[in-house]
């Protein structure tokens, strides 16, 4: 088989076409797509010269749908998350780095107990709900979903761990109580606002809920209020438009807003009034 020669020429080929395309980390993108066709680790690339025709024609034609603007992990198949790696796909939320604060979060509250209930409501891809199973052996894990499409990615990715699958509306599918902590990454951005090209490739009611994205979450905390023991916790992100400390008021303590790395408003906690 043909060679291409350097690879190293390849990535800054496929760098200058990403970067063209308005791709918000060009290279880093390219090496992760290069790394997936040759199924080696991205610091491996460092040490590869020269890669057979077709596997270079593959990286770029992966490149080219990349500067379509499809998700990288729809491109790869799977989405880092905590450690973990996730088969995500058309019809299931991608989960994003900055929801692994509030997983952090959540480890954080489940790790000194010396057993724990763990509600994740909104699962999605399983992301909060794996990571909090994957960290915490003390945690019994049940994670919510009602989008058909969703739970098919959700079932693939927890099949032999620990978390319960419960397929249902969060507002009124029986999830068995009391519990310990409820996490939930809802849907939660305001239909009025413009988002990349990317989160097209999500689905529409993962994302988006309502003019001010508020539609979901006064579910999410009414249904964590029914769940959760007095002194449980709850925590759940949001927009950074939103305050959502006054929705907590009628049933929890302690609410506190906790910023992403970016210093932008992520995710709320509260303690559930005893």
């Amino acid at each position: 088989m043909s060679l291409v020669t350097g690879l190293k020429g390849l990535l800054r080929e496929a760098a200058a076409r990403l970067e063209l395309a308005g791709v918000a980390s060009p290279r880093v993108d390219a090496e992760l797509l290069a790394a997936h066709v040759l199924a080696v680790p991205r610091g491996r690339l460092l040490v590869i010269d020269d890669i057979p025709a077709a596997k270079a024609s593959e990286i770029l034609n992966l490149v080219e749908r990349r500067a379509e603007r499809v998700p990288l992990q729809h491109l790869t198949g799977v989405a880092p998350f905590l450690g973990l790696e996730l088969a995500v796909g058309p019809g299931v939320f991608v989960p994003r780095p900055e929801t692994e604060l509030l997983a952090v979060w959540a480890i954080g509250a489940v790790s000194p107990l010396p057993k724990a209930d763990v509600v994740d409501l909104c699962s999605g891809s399983g992301a909060l709900a794996l990571a909090i199973a994957a960290h915490c052996p003390n945690a019994a894990v049940r994670a919510v979903e009602s989008s058909p499409a969703a739970l098919e990615w959700l079932r693939r990715n927890t099949s032999g761990t620990r978390v319960e699958v419960i397929a249902g509306d969060i507002r009124d599918v029986p999830i068995p109580g009391p519990v310990d902590v409820v996490v939930a990454n809802p849907p939660y951005v305001p239909s009025i606002y413009r988002v990349p090209p990317e989160i097209a490739f999500d689905p529409e009611e993962a994302v988006f809920a309502g003019e001010e994205g508020l539609d979901l979450i006064p579910d999410v905390i009414a249904r964590a209020a029914e769940l959760l023991r007095p002194g449980g916790r709850l925590g759940f992100e949001h927009d950074e438009s939103h305050d959502v400390i006054s929705l907590l008021e009628k049933d929890f303590e302690q609410g506190e807003r906790h910023l992403d790395l970016a210093g932008r408003p992520r995710y709320t906690t509260g303690v559930r009034r005893g």
